[in-house]
Order: structure tokens, then C-alpha cells, then sequence
């Protein structure tokens, strides 16, 4: 079956296939689009993204690109556990990349930049998996991500921005994320940000409130004579 251009299922045949050659009954764009459906159906693990994909009518793993009927959950585990997660997490980037609305010179694309802890990923001995996203407002699609690691999230924005074209775009985030590195990354690099500012940056809060005051206002001679 050939692909249309432009579709996921022509982007995953650029993912190399981990498997070896007796582990290949199956086709690994089909599997690899029936990882992404499911789970976008709400599937969690093996068990129930074969699941999913056995609850599909024939046509559907025929239009996946099955030949027979589906896997079972052995053959998904194996092949999520071999898969160059890096290289098919960029492979579906670029896909979305190319299927997102192009930005006019007029209007700017909001993009969230936020981290969040995925449940069920504590181990006895480790910190659970914490991922930070840029996420498309516009579309809801995460655009990029990667594991924070062992530094902390501000420390780990930098190389995650540097996988995104941030021209055209304005990348929001909370507190965690007002940093001078990082705002000069995004603005070197083309792009605009927008970042919360609160009480753990007393100095920066009271020069943003100032450019916002009257000359001579009661309020700021109030907090003049206060400091005196």
C-alpha cells in the first residue's frame, strides 16, 4: 500500500526498523501508527493498544497496513522496548511541523513551554519521569519534548528550544522559566516570550510594576518613603 504525501503513515517510514529479520511478521508502520492511534484513544501499555487495535473493523488494519490479523501485546512491548525513541519522536515533530498552519508575518503562533511528572513512574530508587513540552496552543499538538533528566527544568529548556524554529512564534511559560538565558534563546533565535513574573524575583516584579506607574504616582511615593 502506498501512502499518501504529506500523511503519517509515509512520515513513520523514515523510523529504521529495530527489529531483526525473524521479528518482522508485521509491518512497522502499521504497528507504530496503531501505538500513536491508540494511545491518543486513551490506550496505556501493550495489553490495551492491542486492545484497541483488535477492536478495529478489518478495514481499518488493512488501511494500517496489516496483511493479518493484528499483534498481540508481546510483539508491541518488544518493539516500544527496542525503538530509537529519540529518532521516532523526531520523525513525528517534523510530521507535525509540516501539517500545522503556516504563521503569517502578521500573527504570531503561541506556543506553552511546561513541564509535567508522568504518574505511575516512580521507582523505589529513582525520581519518577518528568518531561517538558512546547505545546502548539492552536492545534493542542506537542511540537517537541524531552525528559528533564537529572538537572532541573530551566536547566533542561535551552536544548529542548533549539529543536523547534521559534521564528513566528511566541512561547509562553510560568515563573519556573523567567531566566535571562532562556528569554535570550528565544529572542536570539527569532522568537518572542512572555513569562510570569512573581514574588521569588522581588527586584525585576518591582521594575516591571514601575514602567507601569504615573510619574510621581502616590503609590510609588508611598513605597519611596517606606524604603527611607
Amino acid at each position: 500500500m502506498t501512502a499518501p504525501a504529506g500523511s503519517l503513515l509515509q512520515a513513520l517510514q523514515q523510523v529504521p526498523d529495530p527489529r531483526g529479520a525473524q521479528g518482522r511478521r508485521f509491518s512497522l508502520v502499521a504497528m507504530l501508527a496503531t501505538i500513536i492511534s491508540s494511545i491518543l484513544c486513551g490506550a496505556r501499555g501493550p495489553t490495551a493498544i492491542s486492545q484497541w487495535i483488535e477492536s478495529q473493523d478489518p478495514e481499518v488494519w488493512h488501511w494500517l497496513g496489516y496483511y493479518r490479523k493484528p499483534p498481540k501485546p508481546g510483539a508491541f512491548r518488544d518493539l516500544l522496548m527496542a525503538l530509537d525513541c529519540d529518532g521516532f519522536e523526531e520523525v513525528l515533530r517534523q510530521w507535525i511541523d509540516s501539517v500545522l498552519p503556516e504563521v503569517t508575518d502578521d500573527e504570531l503562533s503561541a506556543v506553552s513551554l511546561d513541564g509535567k511528572t508522568l504518574c505511575g513512574t516512580m521507582t523505589p530508587h529513582g525520581r519518577a519521569v518528568q518531561l517538558l513540552s512546547l505545546l502548539d496552543q492552536r492545534s493542542g499538538c506537542v511540537l517537541s519534548q524531552q525528559a528533564v533528566g537529572d538537572t532541573n527544568e530551566a536547566i533542561a529548556t535551552i536544548p529542548l528550544l533549539k529543536t523547534l524554529l521559534l521564528e513566528g512564534r511566541l512561547i509562553t511559560g510560568d515563573a519556573m522559566f523567567c531566566n535571562r538565558k532562556i528569554c535570550k534563546e528565544i529572542t536570539d533565535s527569532g522568537g518572542h516570550y512572555l513569562v510570569v513574573v512573581k514574588n521569588n524575583q522581588p527586584n525585576l516584579k518591582e521594575d516591571i510594576t514601575a514602567e507601569f506607574r504615573a510619574g510621581f504616582s502616590p503609590s510609588h511615593r508611598s513605597a519611596t518613603n517606606r524604603v527611607a
